[in-house]
């Protein structure tokens, strides 16, 4: 079994490229999501998942754990999409 990462700097890495993975493969999705502000509804099996892989790769102990996935979320598929134009972002 690898070692589970205890470095939150390394943990927030981890959480930005797993999201990123996500967002790579599920580009219409994320349009779309973005168009209709939709993205957590239509995206919520695929977070879902990355959030398991995050937590089964990163300490429990961790403070803040929960918060840095949802954090690499924002920064990757929130922010990077600030070109597609949506009623709300």
């Amino acid at each position: 079994m690898p070692r589970l990462v205890e470095n939150p700097d390394l943990a927030f890495r981890l959480a930005r490229a797993i999201v990123s993975d996500i967002a790579l493969y599920n580009q219409d999705k994320v349009t779309e999501g973005i168009k209709s502000d939709s993205i957590f509804e239509l995206m919520s099996d695929e977070l879902e998942e990355g959030r398991e892989h995050f937590f089964s790769r990163v300490s429990p102990e961790m403070p803040n754990r929960d918060h840095l996935y949802e954090r690499a979320i924002v920064d990757v598929m929130i922010k990077q999409a600030g070109k597609i134009e949506s009623p709300i972002w």
